[in-house]
């Protein structure tokens, strides 16, 4: 395994001397004789642990710890005080400030030989726990975001759509959520969330969702229920990939002007993942090859939601889309309504 690596701090050559011929055959061992060059040390190349001297001039070891443990680059680092301060009222100080152990000047070597080596496996199995966690912590992301991709198809096999739509539009919504100078967390999530936006469907009858003719007005009204539906079917949590699917569930049938469902916001009033897979959403469906329609051209599928700015669609959002029908277009020939997809 490779040697750990650590930091001697301390004003006086000669306690730097002791404490090299102590672990030097052990470690890689660097050094500094001030506090400055210490953190310039540390946060230019981390080591595994800091022998740290507290009374030195200009920059005692006390103030050095607290600024270790303030940046994010070092506040990790084990430091052990190393000093000829005894009292305990100095070891408590050591310890507020985040240190994992004092020794008393003289040092032993058996005593040193030993705090450093258990304070170094101690760090090893630390940052070991933690790897293991982020690993978990990916592969139960994955699992959630696994889940919600198929609970947005599972939707689409109720409906005459494909497995394609979610994915064209869930990239056209991240797209757009790009353009519009959201934070880039926001677009990972609506790009994530956008494929339960129909959800509900699970909950429309097959003689209402499935009719090849058009819907009467008590079969349009069951169907618009699908947008209350996929909200409950989501339900309230306080995850926030899992929020976001719900509010694009609930609201992406809204409409700028108040005439959507279910609850008839208008503008602003709108959450802006609505409104962005609603742009995204329709222009899909227009372009796409339905049981009831041929596939509108780019151009005719463009032309009528520009005409719907400020009815259907938010007019700035319209306008955004434009600029990015370069890259929309790249989607849709990754993703074209004849491919076969080969998901499970």
């Amino acid at each position: 395994m490779e040697q750990a690596s650590i930091l001697v701090v301390d004003d006086t050559p000669e306690n730097i001397d002791i404490l090299v011929g102590i672990l030097g055959s052990e470690y890689k061992l660097r050094v500094a004789i001030d506090g400055p060059k210490a953190l310039t040390v540390a946060k230019r190349n981390p080591p595994d642990l800091i022998l740290l001297d507290v009374m030195m001039p200009g920059m005692n070891g006390y103030e050095v710890c607290s600024e270790l443990k303030k940046d994010p680059l070092t506040a990790h680092i084990p430091v052990i005080f190393v000093t000829a301060l005894s009292e305990a009222a100095d070891e408590t100080q050591g310890f507020k400030l985040g240190a994992v152990d004092y020794i008393t000047k003289p040092v032993s070597a058996p005593i040193v030989q030993a705090r450093v080596k258990n304070h170094l496996a101690l760090y090893d199995q630390k940052r070991l726990l933690e790897q293991q966690v982020r690993e978990r912590t990916h592969e139960l992301r994955e699992t959630r975001l696994e889940i919600i991709r198929r609970l947005g198809r599972a939707a689409e096999y109720k409906d005459n759509e494909t497995g394609l739509h979610v994915i064209r539009m869930s990239n056209y919504a991240r797209l757009l959520a790009v353009q519009l100078g959201l934070p880039e967390r926001f677009c990972e999530l609506i790009y994530n969330a956008a494929p339960m936006h129909d959800v509900g469907k699970i909950g429309i009858p097959d003689a209402v969702l499935r009719k090849p003719g058009k819907l009467d007005a008590e079969e349009w009204a069951i169907m618009k229920r699908h947008a209350e539906f996929g909200a409950e079917i989501i339900g309230e949590h306080p995850d926030p990939l899992l929020q976001l699917s719900r509010s694009i569930a609930l609201t992406h049938h809204e409409k700028w002007d108040g005439s959507g469902y279910p609850k008839g916001l208008a503008g602003e009033a709108i959450p802006i993942e609505g409104r962005i897979v609603a742009v995204a959403d329709v222009f899909d469906a227009l372009t796409s090859v339905r049981p009831y329609k041929q596939a509108w051209s780019t151009a005719d599928a463009m032309a009528y939601i520009e005409e719907q700015a400020g009815k259907h669609f938010d007019p700035e959002l319209v306008r955004q889309f434009l600029h990015i029908l370069p890259q929309v277009n790249d989607v849709r020939e990754q993703y074209p309504e004849t491919a076969l997809h080969s998901e499970g």
